[in-house]
């Protein structure tokens, strides 16, 4: 079974990419979401396994939405993602209950399947 997968991004242009991308290499996308209460309702309603955040998700800050996703959907992994350079974004990932980081050019599903798991058997 592939691994289940939510994205949350404000750009159209990242979510329909990214999902392309992800699907053509294995990941089950579940669902894609443009704002923090459409990730924590997503993610209620789907229960995928991990939930890709943008750490700057428009106009919301996708750290306290990771935090959020921990609280309301704690099944769900989340990763979090940016253009930004892992360095550049350290201390704050490590404050949050992510898994861990990816900037979105090294975005791939084995980079996520490396960081949280293979999926689990559902029954």
């Amino acid at each position: 079974m592939a691994l289940r997968c939510l994205i949350v991004d404000d750009s159209e242009e990242f979510l329909a990419s990214a999902e392309r991308l992800l699907a053509v290499q294995g990941l089950d996308v579940v669902g894609l979401a443009a704002s923090g209460a459409d990730a924590l309702r997503l993610a209620v309603q789907l229960r995928p396994e991990v939930a890709l955040v943008d750490v700057h998700l428009g106009d919301e800050d996708g750290l306290e939405v990771a935090q959020r996703l921990a609280t309301e959907a704690p099944a769900t992994r989340v990763v979090l993602i940016s253009t930004h350079p892992e360095a550049d974004l350290a201390e704050l990932v490590a404050g949050t209950p992510a898994a861990g980081f990816l900037a979105k050019t090294a975005l791939s599903a084995s980079a996520i399947v490396e960081l949280v798991g293979a999926a689990p058997d559902r029954a």
